[in-house]
């Protein structure tokens, strides 16, 4: 048990408050427990919650946590808003489906990626063929296997990605490390060699409470990309989809349409080259639903010193120890860069995160298709 790991905010606070606001608010709930434990010896499991009729073919899905430490603005803002809805009728054969935590290790012990390593927006791929080969990740990797937290080892990966940025620029180096590689299991993205735990559950959750529908929207809830305190609404896929026109007709400038690609950037600070994005991967698993895939990015620190966070985050996994004071410092600083304290961006995300969803739920309730 590590006692001396931050305990504010915790993965057991966030699930406590949304159940209880879920169960006041007379959802349906449905527990799929986690085969591990959190840093405390608490459980650990991923949670639904649907408000309104599960069998409803209009759907609304609120995804948090897919990157654990981002997932305290996520379960925050399902939080608010169940307590919110649960005070009055949703609109005829509309529903609302609220998946809390999908990476719960991820959440519980503070880092991005799950019990794995793995990043689980690399990991929804078909296993079965050959995985996306990331070659240029391999002469970068030293940077992230690097042993030591301060000291030599560390000023010569500091000074080879300080090159290799000077080299090639900021944006192109990060399309190499953000893009994801599956060739080593110790290095940052890893998007893994098999379908995670997460992701097996995301998509029973999917076939149990997703797949009757006739439409639905889902937003994956995301931070760290993008200028601080401004949340983007992005639609993420590797090409067009059905429901694409309806999507840009909701949410019409609000919107932003990133079709991923090798060779492709983007400007909103998101990795445009990545493979293995839950967004295709619900397009995927449901082709049967109208189904419309948006991740709401909320922006907090510029992007050298998120990263630098990570670094630092990675080595404490691969080499430190969580729970002594440079851990503990590590894992505050993480926070910080994902779930910034300030009270005025918190409350700027929570506003624009429910204006998106209530549009979503008055668009929900008139379209015809």
């Amino acid at each position: 048990m590590y006692t001396d790991f931050p305990t504010q905010p915790s993965y057991g606070a966030q699930r406590q408050q949304f159940l209880a606001a879920a169960n006041a608010a007379g959802a349906t709930v449905t527990e799929y427990p986690h085969p591990l434990n959190g840093p405390f010896g608490e459980r650990l499991s991923t949670d639904v919650a649907v408000l309104g009729d599960p069998g409803a073919k209009r759907l609304l899905i609120a995804l948090s946590g897919t990157h654990g430490v981002e997932g305290f603005y996520g379960s925050g803002c399902q939080i608010k808003w169940v307590q919110e809805l649960g005070k009055r009728v949703l609109p005829t054969d509309v529903a609302v489906v609220f998946v809390h935590l999908i990476n719960p290790w991820g959440t519980a012990w503070l880092r991005r990626v799950n019990e794995d390593n793995i990043d689980l927006n690399r990991n929804h791929l078909d296993f079965d063929d050959s995985l996306p080969d990331n070659q240029a990740y391999a002469a970068l990797h030293e940077i992230y296997a690097c042993t030591q937290l301060a000291g030599p080892e560390r000023d010569r990966a500091d000074a080879l990605l300080d090159e290799q940025i000077h080299k090639h620029g900021w944006p192109a180096v990060m399309s190499i490390v953000e893009g994801g590689q599956h060739s080593h299991p110790d290095g940052l993205f890893f998007g893994g060699r098999a379908p995670s735990w997460s992701n097996r559950t995301l998509q029973q959750i999917l076939q149990e409470h997703v797949a009757h529908a006739d439409v639905a929207m889902c937003f994956d809830l995301h931070t760290g990309a993008g200028e601080y305190g401004h949340p983007m609404l992005l639609t993420i896929t590797e090409s067009a989809y059905p429901a694409l026109a309806d999507a840009q007709a909701i949410y019409g400038p609000w919107l932003y349409t990133l079709l991923t690609g090798a060779d492709t950037l983007s400007e909103t600070g998101v990795a445009a080259t990545a493979t293995g994005y839950t967004s295709q991967a619900l397009i995927d698993a449901l082709p049967q639903v109208r189904l419309m895939p948006f991740v709401i990015e909320c922006g907090t620190y510029p992007g050298p010193e998120v990263h630098r966070h990570l670094r630092d985050d990675h080595w404490l996994h691969l080499h430190g120890n969580p729970s002594d004071a440079v851990g503990r410092g590590i894992k505050q600083n993480l926070l910080e860069q994902f779930y910034p304290a300030d009270g005025d961006w918190q409350a700027m995300v929570w506003l624009r995160t429910w204006q998106i969803w209530e549009r979503g739920v008055s668009a929900l309730a008139s379209m015809r298709w």
